[in-house]
């Protein structure tokens, strides 16, 4: 292992970023640091090695030979880096790592981290904030909370709660609403890579997704809770993204009527991890924490009429 004295980790770690994820800009967005310190790290490692690694045309960086031999043997040395590292925070009572999607993050969790802190004052938590799927078993994160139909055999998965929608839009356009029909009349804000459509809600009131009329779209579901905010027009939200939203005012939901869509809350780990008293406490504060904030005794998961 004498010639690994010759190259340094850091660039090492940026070359095989850069060819696993095709850029030097989500790179950086991976390692933490600037896309300018990447590009310099992966000029200093073609030097350092002898060859080049990336054949540069425009903007896009091109494995050569050379990087298309080496990554998947850097891939894989990262990973049991990555896992080695992983094995000393494991087990350990004071700290949790917890894997969760910028929305659920920015709009539910980190309003409600103060009540767990508070109930659990040596437990210190720690929140990665991705929509990338993370194993728990191989990673330094401890448990996942996700989003999704299930089940996930591979895994140790409890489902938390069951996701309900409803409309929500700005009092003003509130008041041209009179029945469930007259959201037809009204611009629909669209998040194109929501789980799931409309036709969960008017099927209630057998209409059908024909009379939605066109309206701003956006590619988060954050962004839209904001435009209906802004009263740019009617949105189909989630309890725990608009439920600040709607005790506040700042949104009026029109009808009681909430069906599920058949998706879950899931809280997430790894089978082969140990189960400590933190992640214990975590889930157990997680699941009461939802209930409560949408107002939702256990077991009713479905229809609110």
């Amino acid at each position: 292992m004498k010639n690994l004295n010759q190259i340094h980790l850091s660039g090492l770690r940026a070359v095989e970023a850069v060819a696993r994820l095709g850029s030097i800009k989500r790179a950086a967005e991976e390692l933490g640091v600037t896309v300018g310190a990447v590009s310099q790290q992966v000029q200093k490692t073609e030097g350092q090695l002898g060859v080049q690694l990336f054949e540069r045309q425009n903007r896009l960086l091109l494995p050569t030979a050379h990087m298309l031999a080496m990554q998947p043997h850097l891939t894989s040395a990262m990973s049991s880096l990555s896992t080695a590292i992983a094995t000393t925070q494991r087990g350990r009572e004071d700290s949790l790592t917890i894997s969760v999607a910028p929305v659920f993050a920015g709009k539910w969790l980190v309003w409600h981290l103060k009540s767990f802190d508070k109930a659990f004052p040596g437990v210190r938590v720690r929140v990665e904030a991705t929509v990338d799927l993370v194993d728990p078993d191989t990673s330094d994160v401890d448990l996942c909370i996700r989003v999704g139909r299930g089940p996930y055999p591979d895994l140790n998965a409890e489902k938390l709660l069951n996701q309900r929608v409803f409309p929500v839009c700005s009092p003003a356009l509130a008041r041209e609403i009179k029945e469930p029909a007259d959201i037809g009349k009204l611009p629909i804000i669209r998040d194109p890579g929501q789980m799931f459509t409309w036709k969960t809600w008017l099927d209630l009131f057998d209409l059908d997704e024909s009379i939605l009329k066109d309206g701003p779209t956006f590619s988060d579901g954050s962004l839209c809770l904001d435009a209906a905010i802004a009263g740019q027009g009617v949105f189909l939200a989630w309890e725990t993204l608009a439920v600040y939203a709607v005790k506040s005012g700042q949104v009026v939901s029109p009808f009681p009527q909430r069906p599920a869509t058949g998706i879950g809350y899931w809280l997430i780990s790894g089978k082969n991890a140990p189960r400590t008293k933190a992640k214990r406490a975590f889930g157990n504060w997680l699941r009461d924490e939802l209930q409560t904030s949408i107002g939702r005794p256990k077991g009713a998961d479905e229809v609110v009429a």
